[in-house]
């Protein structure tokens, strides 16, 4: 299965709260079964054929399609447009990209009947215009090693996604190593070493409550030495309201520079899909202390609140790196703006 398939097909939270929501805008009762004055300029009108009995055996025949009954349309108007608002709010998008959205629709369309398909189309358009500058994959650099720091909230996701990545760029044929900077629980010591294991990538430890910051830097060392193309370090998940742990994070990066002035290379902020409007908190405080170079965000595939991806690029502008539906360790692709924006509006 693609990677789209998976999306369009694990995205259904999400695209079906927005897509239904569509539909339900146009049925209200403002709108009217469409007249042929209504039928939209870029359709041909043609009179219609006669209904009579040898229609479909004459469509079979001259390969015309039987005429289908059409959608019902809307006049966009102030009253349409402000639920479509309400909708994108709720659907996760946060207020300024709602009102920004929908006044991109509304331009030279205002009285124009829409159906909600042609409505799904024009949203999938202005979401796709949205995420096209930040849908860039990871950079890889000449430096060896690179250093990708891997940062996020207890739950977000790190741990897979560091496995993940280590496999795929392992599949590239990247040599790569991984830090397990998580010193103080030794479950997620184990689950790492599990993915690296998957993935055929050595995963170097300490003991438990070692200082991270020693550990990134023995990792830095011994990368170095071995020629590892890529250094993924984890580091345990912090609270952004914990003053303490995010100092202990802005520790492992002023370490991580004694080593190398230009490292990290990469900090990639790992987000859970399922924390909505939250995730725009954890980006403004995890950019303040580890100078964030990416997002990746999981668990798309559980969530009703796929629009805050949405809501992150056009507030923050940030590259989107990958995304994850799954468990699988196939289950994290890079981001592609249209086919995201198509699965979040259900087309």
């Amino acid at each position: 299965m693609s990677f789209f398939s998976k999306l369009r097909e694990r995205l259904t939270r999400s695209s079906s709260k927005i897509g239904e929501g569509l539909d339900d805008i146009v049925d209200a009762p403002a709108s009217s079964p469409e007249t042929l004055a209504d039928t939209p300029l870029s359709a041909p009108v043609s009179p219609a054929a006669p209904a009579t009995p040898s229609a479909g055996i004459v469509g079979r025949l001259f390969g015309t399609a039987p005429a289908r009954p059409e959608e019902p349309r809307r006049a966009l108007d102030d009253a349409m447009l402000e639920e479509l608002e309400d909708m994108l709010v709720q659907a996760d998008l946060g207020v300024d990209t709602a009102l920004r959205v929908t006044a991109n629709i509304a331009e030279g369309r205002m009285g124009r009947r829409l159906s909600a398909t042609e409505l799904k189309e024009l949203l999938a358009g202005e979401i796709t215009r949205i995420m096209t500058p930040v849908a860039r994959p990871l950079p890889l650099y000449p430096k060896k090693p690179q250093v990708v720091l891997i940062v996020g909230v207890n739950g977000a996701g790190k741990t897979t996604t560091i496995g993940k990545l280590a496999s795929q760029f392992r599949a590239a044929g990247k040599s790569v190593m991984i830090a397990a900077g998580d010193t103080f629980r030794a479950a997620a010591v184990e689950q790492l070493q599990v993915w690296g294991q998957r993935a055929g990538v050595p995963v170097m430890v300490a003991a438990q409550g070692s200082d991270p910051a020693s550990l990134a830097f023995d990792a830095m060392t011994r990368a170095e030495a071995e020629g590892a193309d890529l250094l993924m370090i984890d580091t345990a998940g912090r609270l952004q309201n914990r003053q303490d742990l995010m100092e202990e994070l802005a520790k492992i990066v002023r370490v991580i520079r004694k080593k190398d002035p230009s490292a990290p290379h990469n900090t990639l902020l790992v987000l859970d899909a399922t924390t909505g409007q939250n995730a725009l908190n954890q980006v403004e405080t995890f950019r303040q202390l580890a100078d964030v170079s990416g997002l990746v965000m999981t668990k798309l595939d559980g969530t009703a609140r796929g629009g805050v991806l949405v809501a992150l690029a056009d507030r923050f502008g940030l590259p989107i790196h990958a995304i994850g539906v799954g468990e699988q360790i196939d289950d994290l692709d890079a981001f592609d703006a249209n086919d995201f924006a198509r699965a979040l509006v259900g087309l």
